[in-house]
């Protein structure tokens, strides 16, 4: 699987990265031609209220249903199996008071890893358990939720703030793993996504009000 060398990646780039390890250095810039300045939608931080809070709510079922898919151990087991201590999803390290051009930004990088490990999860599943039409739905349906909210969080970064450029790192693929790695893996990333939502929604939905 190629890896984008390290550098910038603007933002076109990165909405069309889907199902690979990517890594880009940080280099925010200004810029009077934003991509997507055209393309925002009508009341744009409401429709990012309720994606956050939407992908809060159904987080965890998500993970319950991806473990009684797997069957066994992860259903009896997932405590040993899904630890996340190993899944490093981008640090969330924003409160109430950090300033909202700092709290999209992580938004972005949170959810650009997200999108990119959905991708991989959905992938094996589609290749692992086919016939899991429900788990394959809501996988499908988290994925268009989190793609929307990185497009909406695009044009909230060129918009108000002319940062047209971010420092992305996702995770490593399990496209060479065996079944069994490739099952835990996406147990341990759901499990640490439904830990990771619940803290970004706590912090991130007084952001998003109007100011």
């Amino acid at each position: 699987m190629r890896l984008i060398p390290a550098g910038v990646v603007p933002f076109v780039a990165l909405l069309l990265l889907q199902r690979r390890p990517v890594s880009g250095r940080a280099l925010l810039g200004t810029s009077s031609a934003c991509p997507t300045n055209g393309l925002c939608r009508a009341n744009v931080l409401e429709q990012t209220r309720r994606q956050v809070a939407l992908l809060n709510a159904t987080a965890q079922d998500l993970f319950s249903l991806y473990l009684k898919c797997q069957g066994e151990p992860f259903s009896s087991e997932s405590d040993r199996l899904c630890s996340p201590s190993g899944i490093f999803f981008p640090p969330f390290h924003v409160n109430r008071t950090t300033e909202r051009k700092e709290v999209m930004v992580a938004m972005y990088k949170l959810f650009a890893f997200l999108n990119a490990s959905l991708g991989n999860i959905t992938r094996d599943q589609e290749e692992l358990n086919p016939m899991a039409k429900e788990l394959l739905n809501r996988l499908h349906n988290t994925t268009k939720t989190t793609r929307g909210l990185i497009s909406n969080l695009t044009c909230l970064l060129c918009k108000h703030y002319n940062i047209f450029q971010v420092d992305v790192s996702y995770g490593e693929s399990s496209k060479d793993k065996s079944a069994f790695k490739k099952k835990q893996q996406g147990c341990q990333v759901l499990r640490k996504y439904v830990q990771v939502i619940a803290q970004a929604a706590r912090v991130l939905l007084p952001h998003l009000s109007p100011a």
